[in-house]
């Protein structure tokens, strides 16, 4: 797992098609100006930029007039988003023990976001904290209003139907009438607060979940040999980077060497070292995106130049020619 800030996996949208649909929106559209491939919703193996899915959910509640969007988005996901981490957290010997483990691997999903379970003034209460690492989100109040939905179906899965947290912490003000929220988290909402969090009691946090030992084991040892960045290769991590942050306009080399903690100079020579160049990585990166989406989407020529970083057509023109002897529209029309 790359020591990224920024991207999370597809399964953060779960839901996000379906939902717009039956609320009259263009999903479609929507992702697009948000700058996630449509593909990419949905798919654990897909990697999308945590600024971007906060824009998409947001642009979705102005679009459909769904002031609630992130909440109701919510309830058509679950434990299931995480992957291993949740099958961590749901083999896990009590409630407590499965939060700390997802909290433990949940870079494995994303390090834009980072959850922690902390002690309160009072000492038969506990408060599971929520918190976006990534910077630049404009706006994250129906991601908040997401997550926050999300990990009460979490908790709920782990410590039974009948859990009703003791309160929620909102770092907003509410954006639909205050017993909206009552009524969906099922206890007393503090709005404006310091940190979105659910606060749990301590007979909650004990009740044991249905264990399973060995397989929790399994998973531990899974999630603990995927975290590290360093057992991946510079150049793989590098084209990793260059496929996931192209599409969301922010790709530049300094970046990618924030994101492997280096400096851009030490990133050029140990991938120098390798053989290859940051603009031979960017370049490959270019040519797998526009093949997917000549091939396999009718994203205008506009678009794809500008997925791909490029400030004018005529660019993509020229590079398409060079990748595949064919313009785009040449290489769209080809048989498959």
């Amino acid at each position: 797992m790359l020591d990224d800030m920024t991207l999370i996996r597809g399964t953060a949208l779960q839901g996000f098609v379906g939902l717009v649909t039956e609320l009259g929106g263009d999903p479609r559209g929507l992702l697009s100006a948000a700058r996630i491939p449509y593909r990419a919703v949905g798919d654990p193996e897909r990697w999308i930029g945590y600024p971007n899915v906060a824009a998409a959910v947001t642009a979705a509640a102005v679009a459909t007039g769904t002031p609630d969007f992130g909440r109701r988005l919510a309830e058509r996901q679950g434990i299931e988003i995480l992957g291993p981490v949740g099958a961590a957290a749901r083999t896990a010997r009590t409630v407590a023990d499965g939060l700390i483990s997802a909290s433990q691997y949940l870079s494995v999903f994303s390090r834009a976001i980072e959850t922690e379970l902390v002690t309160t003034a009072d000492p038969h209460l506990r408060r599971l904290e929520y918190r976006i690492v990534t910077p630049g989100i404009p706006d994250p109040r129906q991601a908040n209003e997401l997550a926050l939905g999300v990990i009460l179906k979490i908790v709920r899965l782990l410590a039974g139907e009948q859990f009703r947290p003791t309160a929620v912490h909102v770092p907003h003000e509410p954006m639909t009438a205050r017993t909206d929220y009552v009524r969906y988290f099922g206890a007393r909402t503090r709005f404006a607060m310091p940190v979105a969090a659910i606060e749990l009691k301590d007979t909650d946090l004990l009740r044991p979940v249905d264990a399973d030992s060995d397989l929790h084991g399994v998973v531990r040892s899974y999630l603990s040999a995927v975290a590290p960045p360093e057992h991946h290769d510079l150049s793989d991590q590098v084209l990793l980077l260059v496929r996931n942050l192209l599409p969301t306009g922010g790709l530049t080399m300094p970046l990618v060497a924030q994101q492997l903690a280096m400096h851009p100079r030490t990133l050029q020579r140990r991938l120098a070292e390798r053989g290859t160049t940051f603009e031979a990585l960017l370049d490959q990166g270019r040519r797998e995106i526009a093949r997917n989406l000549l091939r396999d989407s009718q994203m205008p020529m506009s678009q794809v130049a500008g997925v791909l970083g490029y400030s004018e057509q005529s660019v993509l023109t020229r590079a398409c020619q060079r990748w595949f002897g064919a313009t785009p529209s040449a290489y769209r029309n080809l048989p498959a």
